[in-house]
């Protein structure tokens, strides 16, 4: 399979292609126009000839006169051939008779024709004219003059200057051609410097955009559009390595554990007890690499659309009702009031969503303060049911409120895992389900208190 053809010499091509279709027709409607002039100028010639003719016919006294007078006209024109034939007979003729026997007598525009006679192009036209004197006219019939004239000079001009068309043609081309690869070039060097920097992006160099100010309006848009391809990029690149980098580091701590107290269990002989309590401890650990695992099975179905909800009308106040009796015992404990306002329906599915506001109970009573509320507000308003998840305590930074729903961030980078923590990716999964569901998720955090709000279309 061939190469294909660059850009640069596809625009060479085209240009040098319609430039030799202009220029060629541009030669040949000069050709032509010289062609129709020669025919004008031997028109008139023979006109002028027709006339003379016809006067030195008028004023001959004989036949003898006739012929001599004609022999000097004749001899007189380098090129010219004449006969004047009366009743089908010549009445003036030559040695040679160049003239077809089927030439036609010219009427109207009295337009020549041409043939072609022992290798020589002759132009002529035949008419009638008045006899002579010497000849009764009432019973005699019309003169049929016929002249020719030899178009050798008009031939030579038109080689010469086919010739010369053709040379220029040749040139033109090759011209055309330099002409269209420079521009081509100049024109598309905005588009090799976008190649180049695009060349230029890699992994660690992701900071790379494309000139927009100094490219043609035709590459303006395209250079936008990889701009913002790129900020996409390296975007979702840098989040990439944080949530790699958080993944490692959540996956260390409980292998971590389980490692330590593995060894340090099997350092030295130990009774029954201490054995049941390593295995117990263990188990807390892997229960939490399980709950990750899962979690991120979960994230990876919902993002991809694995795990399309079974959609069904939710009361939502019913669901909030019952995850609010399952966290009652952990809020008594904190001595934290649980209340619930309003009520709106939505169509999902029912698991996923109470998995969502349970992620927003749980979250709102661990952050909250000892002896605060949790409130959960339901409205449904113009087709939209919402709910919101507020609490008290100290209000986040603003910073911070763009990347809560990012997996395993954590406002406070340096502080350790506590029991009572999740495995990070709790608000990131609601998100997904949000996403599923054609919802969205919002957080508003300020005068110490904090507020998550879900909203999706109502069933």
């Amino acid at each position: 399979m061939s190469a294909r053809l660059t850009l640069t010499a596809r625009l060479t091509l085209l240009y040098t292609a319609a430039s030799l279709l202009v220029l060629c027709g541009l030669g040949i409607l000069v050709m032509r126009a010289n062609h129709a002039h020669f025919i004008e100028l031997d028109q008139a010639y023979l006109e002028d000839k027709v006339a003379l003719v016809s006067q030195v016919v008028a004023s001959s006294a004989n036949r003898e006169q006739l012929t001599q007078r004609l022999k000097e006209l004749h001899h007189s024109h380098t090129g010219l051939y004449l006969r004047l034939e009366i009743a089908g007979k010549a009445l003036y003729s030559e040695a040679v008779n160049p003239f077809p026997p089927d030439l036609k007598i010219s009427t109207v525009d009295k337009r020549p024709s041409d043939w072609l006679w022992q290798e020589t192009t002759l132009r002529g036209l035949t008419t009638t004219i008045a006899p002579p004197p010497f000849i009764d006219q009432g019973a005699s019939q019309p003169l049929r003059l016929m002249l020719a004239m030899d178009t050798h000079h008009h031939t030579h001009f038109m080689d010469d200057l086919r010739e010369s068309l053709m040379l220029y043609l040749l040139a033109a081309a090759l011209a055309s051609g330099l002409l269209a690869w420079w521009s081509a070039r100049r024109g598309l060097a905005p588009l090799r410097d976008m190649q180049e920097r695009a060349r230029r992006v890699t992994a660690h160099q992701l900071d790379e955009r494309m000139p927009e100010a100094s490219v043609p309006v035709e590459m303006a848009e395209l250079a936008r559009e990889l701009n913002t391809m790129l900020a996409r990029l390296q975007r979702d690149f840098q989040r990439l390595t944080e949530f790699s980098s958080d993944l490692a580091h959540e996956l260390r701590t409980p292998i971590s554990n389980l490692l330590t107290q593995t060894q340090v269990t099997l350092a030295h002989q130990r009774d029954t007890h201490a054995y049941r309590d390593t295995l117990a401890s263990n188990a807390e650990e892997f229960q939490r690499l399980g709950r990750m695992v899962s979690d991120m099975l979960l994230l990876a179905k919902t993002e991809h659309g694995l795990a399309l909800p079974h959609r069904e009308p939710v009361s939502l106040r019913a669901q909030v009702q019952a995850l609010l009796d399952f966290y009652d015992v952990v809020a008594d404990e904190k001595g934290i009031t649980l209340v619930l306002e309003g009520e709106a329906t939505t169509s999902g599915d029912k698991l996923m969503l109470r998995r969502a506001i349970s992620n927003l109970l749980s979250n709102a009573i661990r952050h909250a303060p000892t002896l605060s509320r949790v409130t959960v507000k339901l409205s449904q308003v113009e087709g939209e049911a919402m709910l919101c998840v507020e609490n008290a305590g100290p209000a986040i930074d603003p910073v911070h409120l763009p990347r809560l729903f990012d997996r395993f961030y954590r406002v406070d980078k340096s502080r350790l895992h506590l029991p009572t923590e999740g495995t990070g990716l709790g608000l990131a999964i609601t998100q997904a389900i949000m996403t599923a569901h054609g919802g969205s998720v919002t957080v508003e955090s300020e005068n110490d208190s904090t507020r998550f709000c879900l909203c999706w279309p109502a069933h």
